[in-house]
């Protein structure tokens, strides 16, 4: 086995101690959740217990995280494109364009939390669409307050408050476009055609 793949696979329970922490979730309610003694998790998490599929499978469901996040595994495909995520507002954006200026891409993850969090207003320049891949979104825009669930859109000026959160605690994962000049994004459906 070469350094890299050593790398990863001594990373992972250090990587599954501390995901396992920022959710709040003690030994003994994941082991309840899944089916996983505890003694297992334990050693899994010190790095006594290599990871299996069979162990991480069901930590990977829990935690609502893609297996390759969940191991630390290197990125794949295309080198020349580097998704390198942004940590703010204790979300995750994954950036889907590298074009300076103009109307910007987004992947954002938005973590499970165990209690809903207080929508905190912000304002700034700019026009958003976007779309919900998967969990339940609440978008607070001005006085209203909507829930969106996996296959909604929204689009709005950004110039009005607006928050975005979990609308149930659970994960959240979003399309975003964004364009900073604020030009709305527009659907020409009258120009497509089924033949």
């Amino acid at each position: 086995m070469n350094r890299e793949t050593e790398d990863v696979l001594d990373g992972v329970g250090a990587r599954l101690r501390t995901l396992r922490r920022h959710r709040g979730i003690t030994l003994a309610d994941l082991a309840t959740t899944t089916g996983i003694s505890e003694s297992t998790l334990s050693r899994l998490e010190s790095g006594q217990r290599r990871a299996t599929l069979e162990l991480l499978l069901p930590l990977s469901r829990v935690y609502d995280v893609p297996l390759d996040d969940l191991v630390g595994a290197p990125r794949t495909g295309d080198p020349r494109i580097h998704l390198k995520p942004i940590h703010k507002y204790g979300m995750t954006f994954v950036p889907l364009s590298r074009r300076p200026g103009g109307v910007q891409s987004f992947k954002m993850l938005i973590p499970a939390v165990p209690e809903p969090l207080e929508p905190t207003l912000q304002t700034h320049d700019g026009f958003e669409w976007l779309y919900v891949l998967n969990g339940r979104l609440r978008l607070v825009l001005d006085d209203l307050d909507l829930t969106l669930p996996p296959g909604e859109a929204a689009e709005f000026d950004t110039s009005k408050p607006h928050w975005l959160g979990s609308a149930d605690g659970g994960a959240v994962e979003l399309l975003i476009l964004f364009d900073p000049q604020g030009v709305r994004t527009h659907v020409h459906a009258d120009r497509i055609s089924s033949g």
